[in-house]
């Protein structure tokens, strides 16, 4: 593993988005671009069940290693849960949020 311990987490997440079937994964480092967080990943959900089994897979994994504090937003619908770890902010959307938020725009950077 990786010297970088948010890096080490972030990878756990992801290994944990991906058993829980969460679809388009995305991976931004925001290192550099941030004081929010070192990472954010961003994933969808087929349904608003699927959108809280993929946070419940994630919360489990994340208690196992001994973080007990993990703080979670979710809308009325479950259409976008928000899950703070930290360095790693995870956003698990349902298509259509995804979709009108578009939360990986705000943060990708045009090259000129």
């Amino acid at each position: 593993m990786s010297k970088n311990p948010s890096a080490n987490l972030c990878k756990i997440a992801e290994k944990s988005l991906e058993e829980s079937k969460a679809q388009s994964i995305i991976k931004l480092d925001l290192h550099n671009k941030s004081s929010l967080c070192d990472y954010m990943l961003i994933a969808t959900g087929t349904s608003s069940r699927h959108v809280k089994s993929i946070i419940i897979n994630i919360k489990k994994v994340f208690k196992k290693i001994g973080f007990n504090k993990i703080d979670a937003e979710e809308d009325e619908n479950s259409n976008w849960i928000i899950l703070d770890i930290g360095d790693i902010i995870i956003h698990v959307f349902q298509e259509e949020s995804r979709e009108k938020y578009k939360l990986e725009e705000l943060w990708h950077k045009p090259k000129d």
